[in-house]
């Protein structure tokens, strides 16, 4: 009846990321941060397990001297979203 959730995608935070990069397929981290409300420090850990876990690539580049951070979703970072959602959608009464 209920689906297991996706414990990756089951933080607040981590969900929050995702559901970001689901729309615009890459952000710069600063985008995110102020998207989430975040501090700097819980987002480049939370980033850290949905890069290990292959959800997102991590691109660290300079622009104009400054380092600049971008996440990426990957095609098993999407179809881990999809699968999420479909799983919590039976979670909901019909």
């Amino acid at each position: 009846m209920f689906k297991d959730l996706d414990p990756i995608l089951h933080s607040q935070l981590r969900l929050a990321v995702m559901s970001l990069l689901i729309g615009v397929k890459e952000a710069e981290f600063t985008f995110i941060k102020e998207k989430t409300g975040s501090t700097a420090g819980n987002l480049s850990v939370q980033i850290s397990k949905l890069k290990e876990a292959r959800y997102v690539d991590v691109i660290k580049q300079f622009k104009d001297n400054y380092p600049q951070t971008i996440c990426k979703i990957t095609p098993a970072g999407v179809a881990a979203f999809e699968t999420y959602v479909k799983a919590l959608q039976t979670y909901l009464p019909r």
